[in-house]
């Protein structure tokens, strides 16, 4: 705890350090600024003296200095004007001045930058000096906003690199664990089918043994995609429409009456390269999200629509719906409108179809107080499996709420038969 806190407190001590030295350094910049411009204005002032001393000079005077102030100046823009009419430029473009849009429009810049400087050459006539900021001082200008984003830039790189690391410790945590739970429920599974066998020795009724036996196998999928994690996904030719049924019907079989499941789909395999397994994960995640979405209650329709090139899968509900600035939002991971939910079934999902079986998933329409349609989009592998497969590292840091709760489940009662057969005897009769 004493560590944490020290950790937080280390943090705001280097954010308002940053913030402090950041501020020093505009202060410095505004202050450098200042002193350059009130320099140039001293420059200025000598200019306009020259002038002056020259419109005045008669075969006696002295010009050498004035003419030298003249020709020192490279820099500074400069327009004379008397009567309000332009009499005289310096460091501006010649064409600017053949237009006299143009030369108002920089007339009223070089007035925007600094005073005018008056110059009474005589008593009662005046002409007026009106100067921009050199090229240096307009540099320095946008000196601060450079440095203030190389400094975001920075800090943005050391956050990145912060964050990606503590995601990757936790992508090999939670991969451990993963591997870890399904190796530790592998022997009360094994137990399980042993019960199972000695049931169907037992003649009991075989409705009983095959609805355990088809929990059993769900038990040995979920243990399946545990222990996956951390490993390479497998892509397989498969028929979508095949594995897409049989995890549609298993999820049917399991959920309320209440609920009028329907599913519609070509009666010809369509074939696709996937992962079988993380294929049904996504499937139950659809399915669980939109049974979620309508409490227990309405209809959800699962639909396989298939083109030339691409199979669409489709899972409509009678729902909440979805307002429309969160169909992107509702796949970040963390992302959840329930009160217990964690908001990682469909980052995962999303990371599933579009990483590793390379299609896209979206929200393809929402109504609030009607239903939702979420879209998954497939391309079709008509030839063979590819020999180049590019390699992945399924390194998946979420866990779906609905397969963390069944393999739990089902952990315990595999347990709990391990311990006492007699008890799932009885049970089952």
């Amino acid at each position: 705890m004493q560590f944490s806190e020290r950790r937080v407190n280390t943090r705001w001590v280097i954010i308002f350090a940053s913030f402090f030295i950041i501020s020093l350094i505009l202060w410095n910049t505004y202050t450098f600024f200042q002193i350059f411009k009130n320099e140039e204005r001293l420059k200025m002032n000598l200019w306009a003296q020259a002038q002056k001393t020259l419109i005045n000079a008669d075969e006696n005077t002295e010009v050498e200095l004035p003419l030298q102030i003249f020709s020192n100046n490279t820099s500074i823009p400069i327009m004379l004007t008397e009567n309000d009419s332009i009499i005289n430029t310096v460091n501006i473009d010649e064409e600017n001045l053949l237009k006299s849009k143009k030369a108002i429009t920089i007339l009223n810049t070089l007035k925007s930058e600094n005073d005018p400087i008056v110059i009474e050459y005589v008593p009662g006539k005046f002409q007026k000096l009106y100067y921009g900021n050199s090229s240096l001082l307009n540099k320095l200008k946008y000196y601060p906003l450079a440095l203030v984003l190389i400094i975001v830039l920075f800090g943005g790189l050391v956050y990145n690199y912060y964050r990606s690391t503590k995601m990757a410790t936790q992508n090999k945590l939670w991969a451990g664990m993963a591997k870890e739970t399904a190796h530790q429920i592998g022997t009360p599974l094994s137990s399980l089918i042993g019960w199972v066998e000695i049931l169907k020795a037992d003649d009991v009724d075989t409705s009983i043994t095959q609805e355990i036996e088809k929990d059993i196998e769900r038990l040995q999928t979920i243990t399946d995609r545990f222990s996956k994690i951390g490993s390479e996904p497998k892509l397989e030719r498969t028929d979508i429409v095949h594995e897409t049924q049989q995890a549609y019907d298993y999820l049917q079989s399991r959920f309320s009456k209440q609920i009028d499941f329907t599913f519609s789909a070509p009666k010809h395999p369509i074939w696709v390269q996937l992962n079988p397994i993380l294929h049904s994960w996504t499937i139950e995640n659809l399915v669980k999200n939109a049974i979620d979405a309508m409490k227990g209650k309405g209809k959800l329709k699962l639909a396989i629509v298939a083109d030339a090139d691409t199979v669409k899968i489709n899972v409509t509900d009678t729902g909440s719906g979805i307002q429309k600035k969160q169909f992107q939002t509702i796949f970040e991971p963390g992302f959840t409108t329930k009160k217990r939910g964690w908001g990682l079934g469909l980052s995962l999902t999303k990371r599933i179809v579009e990483e590793y079986h390379k299609g896209t998933i979206k929200v393809l329409q929402s109504e609030i107080g009607k239903g939702t349609t979420m879209q998954v989009l497939l391309k079709i592998k008509q030839d063979s499996i590819s020999n180049s497969k590019k390699r992945n590292t399924f390194l998946s840091y979420s866990f779906s709420t609905f397969s963390c709760f069944s393999f739990y489940k089902l952990a315990a009662i595999a347990a709990a038969s391990v311990v006492n057969s007699s008890v799932v005897r009885l049970t089952l009769f």
